[in-house]
């Protein structure tokens, strides 16, 4: 095992050891090469997140199958089809135009993808999502309830880019709170409504806090970010 090996799963075991069990670490891999990720992988690292489609998609074809990719960028509607066949999990779903074609295109593989309604949280304008209201909109329709296809597992959110942490709490406990009252009204008994994604290499302690069940950490498992090779 080289330095390069033991450091990556070192941070990983590190990492992994400061969370409780049931906190999910979602290894963001964008914009790292296939050899890095691999590296990750061989120390017992199974989920990886990455934000453009068609990155995905080459690393998916490059690396060990077994591998749980989650996407967690904006994802455009004409590159569903092409993440359908194998992704595991859509955490970023921003519309309900997305969500229906990402149906759509299940029902077309036999499949019944996750995905996670991405709420918008954060103050920042650049920041995607849905608002609650709109949410609670597209869950009140009998077209949503027709989509055989789709599984909302939970909700997702990113913060606003700040050192103030006083800011950053209160939009993951905001996260928290659409999740109770949506797990009360429209998921009461459906047992995969539980996951809540938040936080990130420089706020996850603070998401774990408020209530986090997946956690997307990249640069304190690979480091500063590489160029694919």
């Amino acid at each position: 095992m080289n330095n390069r090996t033991m450091s990556t799963g070192r941070r990983i075991q590190e990492l992994k050891a400061g969370i409780p069990e049931n906190v999910k670490i979602i290894a963001v891999s964008k914009t790292h090469p296939p050899g890095i990720i691999l590296e990750a992988y061989r120390s017992g690292q199974k989920s990886f997140g990455e934000n453009k489609a068609q990155e995905l998609i080459q690393k998916h074809t490059s690396l060990p199958r077994d591998i749980e990719w989650h996407m967690i960028g904006h994802l455009q509607t004409n590159k569903v089809k092409v993440l359908v066949p194998f992704v595991s999990l859509i955490q970023s779903v921003d519309s309900y135009k997305l969500l229906r074609t990402i149906n759509k295109e299940a029902a077309m593989n036999n499949r019944i993808i996750d995905c996670m309604i991405q709420l918008k949280i954060a103050r920042e304008e650049t920041k995607n999502g849905l608002s609650y209201d709109d949410l609670v909109e597209i869950l009140e329709t009998d077209e949503y309830r027709s989509l055989k296809h789709i599984r909302v597992t939970g909700l997702m959110g990113m913060a606003t880019f700040t050192n103030d942490e006083a800011i950053i709490r209160s939009e993951f406990h905001y996260l928290r709170s659409c999740f109770d009252k949506l797990k009360k009204q429209y998921f009461s008994g459906v047992e995969y409504f539980k996951e809540i994604s938040m936080g990130m290499s420089d706020d996850y302690l603070i998401a774990i806090e408020e209530g986090a069940t997946m956690i997307r950490v990249g640069s304190l498992i690979f480091g500063k970010r590489e160029s694919i090779q």
